[in-house]
């Protein structure tokens, strides 16, 4: 598959060490994108999950090598920690293997737009404050994922096509999920205004989105446990999300952008 050149990419969320991660997804996404920067928006790496167990597969590790090669051969690589892999952020301000890290980040695109990235656990309350509640809540996560994963199995044997998430139908019908979601966004936004920018990119609540909120652009990459999203920047400045799970990793054509109906509309500038 010949790669795509593209200005900027953004992922978050990838947890890998976990069950969930999907590295074979993002491995493809990978080997498709070609670009002068990429961010790692936090919880790439899971320590809370590697805690009570790990799970590194062999395409885990080619993703990391990956990632490693770019920054070797000239991509800026830039990483921002995230709660899950929080044991990084004592490191801020350091490079190693040619990647930078640092706690946040304003990204100028193409097209002259200032965009502040960083993960997005500082505005989650409950991550804050009820550490505890976070963590049980990451368990049930987990656990949602991992029965999606005996689904997915189950519908392929039945000759159901298409991908359908239980973790996302469970956001998206628990009204509480929902309102944390839009809380989530709003604290985001009010803290981007702040400190002067068009725009804020961020993850943590694996909900990709690219919408407008109160005159600032709010950008969510999304994850690589559910919905294997990413954010790219194209050579003019433009901002997309694509999503790279409408099918079996092997047969994965180039990606599908999501639609202004389903993710607001993409930013043309």
């Amino acid at each position: 598959m010949q790669e795509k050149q593209v200005r900027s990419i953004f992922l978050s969320d990838v947890h890998l060490g976990t069950r969930g991660c999907q590295a074979d997804r993002l491995l493809d996404f990978l080997r498709h994108y070609e670009s002068e920067y990429l961010y790692l928006l936090g919880d790439i790496v899971d320590f809370w999950a590697m805690n009570r167990s790990i799970h590194w597969s062999a395409t885990q590790n080619t993703v990391v090598q990956k990632v490693l090669r770019r920054a070797r051969k000239g991509t800026q690589v830039f990483f921002i920690p995230g709660n899950h892999d929080e044991a990084l952020r004592e490191y801020v301000g350091i490079t190693f293997g040619e990647i930078r890290l640092e706690s946040d980040w304003i990204h100028h695109t193409a097209d002259g737009r200032r965009f502040l990235l960083l993960h997005g656990d500082e505005y989650d309350q409950v991550t804050r404050y009820h550490r505890w509640v976070a963590v049980i809540g990451d368990v049930a996560y987990n656990t949602l994922v991992r029965l999606n994963t005996w689904l997915s199995r189950a519908r392929r044997r039945l000759g159901i096509s298409g991908y359908w998430s239980l973790a996302g139908y469970a956001k998206r019908k628990v009204k509480t999920a929902v309102s944390f979601i839009f809380d989530f966004e709003d604290s985001v936004v009010r803290g981007a205004r702040e400190r002067g920018v068009d725009g804020v990119i961020c993850g943590h609540i694996h909900w990709a989105a690219i919408k407008e909120i109160g005159g600032m652009s709010y950008i969510n990459c999304g994850d690589w446990v559910d919905s294997c999203t990413a954010i790219v920047e194209h050579l003019d400045g433009r901002l997309e999300l694509v999503e790279w799970n409408t099918r079996p990793a092997a047969l994965l054509a180039p990606p599908k952008p999501v639609s202004s109906e389903e993710n607001e509309t993409a930013l043309a500038g």
